[in-house]
């Protein structure tokens, strides 16, 4: 269970060698020890993520995730869940790929939408099943700022976010009243593998940064939040911009 300053004895990481979840558990390490699954595809990456915060204190088990095979993601969600309840669940996975080259090869395409969408909610509807039996738990859904209003310098990747943050944004209205709550959080540019060789966009983060931000969001129990703050200003002028205007916009 979650303590009465929003520690949890279990954390879920599904993406278990995202920079950003292992910085959301390495925040929660640094509280308390606790229990953590971590569920990706078997890799050197994820064997060090493992030592990393076995180093830090942390007991931790992992679960053999792929993340474009749907139909397997119930029986992952068992084996997640197979030691005990989970307090928190972290859905970090995604593609971000070449933006011009996503649109114009099919076969592309349709991995990052499936990664980012499809895998999305196969886990979030297998992720709920058990939270809603066990009667409390929070996720954390990371989504991006991109999908708020889908831009043509990356409108695969940016309308997969605006699915996948559509979906858990209702899925936590959907969860109140069993017990479960969902903090979606809207990162902007953050410096990590998947990024690594871009050039840095104004308000740019680390992974750190961003894990304080759905750390607190968790704890006080907000349903969305943006990575940095600043983003909900930003995003809310843009969303208003007419399409003609917006399209001329450098971004």
């Amino acid at each position: 269970m979650i303590d009465a300053v929003g520690n949890p004895q279990s954390l879920l990481l599904l993406g278990g060698t995202s920079d950003i979840a292992l910085a959301i558990a390495e925040k929660y390490l640094a509280e308390k020890p606790l229990r953590v699954v971590l569920a990706a595809r078997p890799s050197p990456r994820l064997d060090a993520a493992a030592q990393r915060l076995k180093d830090l204190g942390a007991e931790v088990s992992t679960v053999d995730f792929d993340a474009k095979d749907p139909a397997s993601h119930p029986k992952v969600l068992d084996q997640a869940f197979a030691s005990g309840d989970i307090d928190v669940a972290v859905v970090a996975f995604g593609l971000l790929g070449d933006a011009e080259e996503l649109w114009q090869d099919h076969a592309k395409a349709v991995e990052l939408a499936t990664v980012n969408y499809t895998a999305a909610v196969s886990v979030g509807v297998a992720l709920s099943e058990k939270l809603k039996a066990q009667g409390h738990g929070t996720i954390i859904a990371l989504s991006s700022v991109a999908g708020e209003r889908v831009r043509r310098s990356n409108f695969v990747y940016g309308s997969s976010k605006a699915g996948f943050d559509g979906f858990y944004l209702c899925l936590g209205e959907a969860l109140a009243s069993h017990g479960v709550k969902v903090s979606v959080v809207r990162p902007g540019h953050v410096k990590t593998k998947m990024t690594a060789g871009m050039k840095d966009a104004p308000l740019a983060q680390t992974a750190e940064q961003v894990a304080d931000i759905a750390v607190d969001a968790a704890r006080r129990g907000k349903d969305l939040v943006w990575a940095p703050s600043t983003f909900r200003y930003v995003m809310s002028a843009l969303r208003h911009v007419p399409r003609p205007v917006f399209r001329k916009l450098p971004i």
